[in-house]
């Protein structure tokens, strides 16, 4: 009996690793993206600490310095908006949907520039009777939006890396057509 879980555990594995099964959470980084710098306007901000943490989850070196050899990282702006979705019958709001959307760009070392954006949304039910539970329960959702919108703009680095391939290929092919 205990032969026949191994094996299957085993198999398990093997299945799981040959269909390139990576854990949540992580993603290729390309290796031109694997040491950067972050850049933002407010660097002990929620959503630069959820950004930088998702860079080190996924193995990137930030660099602190001002070294004009390696990519920046540069987040321009995040906004939040608020809409009401659905009404109560004496015309309160029930539920809201709420939209975070965060605007970055990658700036390379060959003055190249690519903006990224990432936008989440979800819908945060407002219940007019729990007012104290209301504020914190927003300030979680609104924290896990940052964090959300953070892997959604490092899973977007493989962009960078797809527009940086396309630029060389254009840059190869240019001479070879001029006679």
């Amino acid at each position: 009996m205990r032969y026949l879980i191994t094996l299957f555990l085993s198999l398990a594995v093997l299945v799981t690793a040959g269909c390139g099964f990576r854990l949540q959470g992580t993603t290729q980084i390309p290796d031109e993206l694997k040491t950067l710098q972050l850049s933002s306007n407010d660097p002990y901000s929620y959503l630069t600490r959820a950004l930088r943490g998702q860079l080190r989850l996924n193995n990137v070196t930030i660099l602190e310095s001002g070294d004009a050899s390696v990519p920046i990282l540069k987040i321009i702006s995040s906004s939040e908006k608020t809409e009401t979705v659905s009404i109560y019958q004496d015309g309160k709001a029930a539920e809201k949907q709420l939209t975070f959307v965060m605007n970055a760009q990658v700036l390379m070392p060959d003055g190249a520039i690519y903006p990224l954006q990432s936008q989440v949304e979800k819908v945060f039910f407002d219940n007019p009777l729990e007012a104290l539970a209301k504020d914190a329960e927003n300030e979680l959702v609104k924290q896990e939006m940052q964090e959300q919108a953070a892997r959604i703009l490092v899973r977007k680095l493989l962009l960078v890396h797809t527009a940086e391939l396309e630029k060389a290929k254009a840059q190869t092919a240019e001479p070879a057509t001029q006679p």
